[in-house]
C-alpha cells in the first residue's frame, strides 16, 4: 500500500498537467515557509524574495520530476536552500577557515537566563556576518549537520563547526548589547 504524503497532490498533478492556476495556488500555499527559509539564509528581504521567485520558477520548471517520495514542502524547501546558497556563494559568502584561525574557547557555561522575544532574536540572527548567518540558519533552523553544510558550503566540516560556535558566541553578544540598550533607553525615559 503506497502512503501519498502530500495533501496538496491534486493542485501538484494539476501543475503538472499545466494548468496555470494551480501554479498560483502552490505559491500561496507555500511561499510565505519558503520566503522564511530563504530570508535566514540570506539575510536581506529584497534578496530572499529574489531568491524564492528563482526557487519557484525552477520547480515549477521541473515538476515533473517530482516522484513523491517525500513531501512537497521537503523537495521545495531543498531547492530554495540549494537557490539560497547559490546566491550567497556568487556573492562571496565570507567563511572563516579554521585551519587559519583557532576555535575561540566557547563555553555554555557562564549562561545567564534572559528571555528574548522572537523578533529581537530573529533581528539579531540577521546582524551576523554573512558566514556566521548561514552556517547557523542551515544547523540550527534548518536542520542540516555539519557534514552536509561543509559539502553544500564547500568548507571542511571543523569550518561548519567553527561558525557555527562562533555565530552562537556573535549572537549572545549582539542580544546582550540590545538589552543593554533597552535597559539604558528605560532609564532614560
Amino acid at each position: 500500500m503506497e502512503v501519498n504524503l502530500n495533501i496538496h497532490q491534486d493542485i501538484i498533478d494539476r501543475c503538472i498537467d499545466g494548468e496555470r492556476g494551480a501554479y498560483y495556488e502552490l505559491y500561496k500555499l507555500y511561499s510565505k515557509a519558503m520566503f522564511n527559509v530563504s530570508l535566514r539564509i540570506i539575510g536581506r528581504n529584497d534578496e530572499a524574495e529574489d531568491v524564492l521567485q528563482e526557487a519557484f520558477i525552477s520547480a515549477f520548471n521541473h515538476i515533473k520530476s517530482f516522484k513523491g517520495s517525500s513531501t512537497f514542502g521537503a523537495w521545495l524547501k531543498r531547492i530554495v536552500v540549494n537557490k539560497a546558497i547559490s546566491h550567497v556563494k556568487k556573492n562571496k559568502l565570507d567563511v572563516v577557515n579554521i585551519d587559519e584561525h583557532p576555535v575561540d574557547d566557547i563555553s555554555d557555561d557562564d549562561q545567564e537566563e534572559v528571555i528574548y522575544d522572537v523578533e529581537g532574536v530573529k533581528l539579531a540572527i540577521n546582524k551576523l556576518p554573512e558566514g556566521y548567518r548561514v552556517v547557523f540558519s542551515l544547523y540550527l533552523l534548518e536542520g542540516y549537520d555539519h557534514k552536509e553544510i561543509a559539502e553544500i558550503l564547500n568548507i571542511t566540516e571543523s569550518t561548519s563547526k567553527s561558525q557555527y560556535n562562533r555565530a552562537k558566541k556573535k549572537l549572545k553578544e549582539i542580544l546582550k548589547e540590545e538589552v543593554a540598550y533597552e535597559t539604558r533607553g528605560q532609564r532614560s525615559s
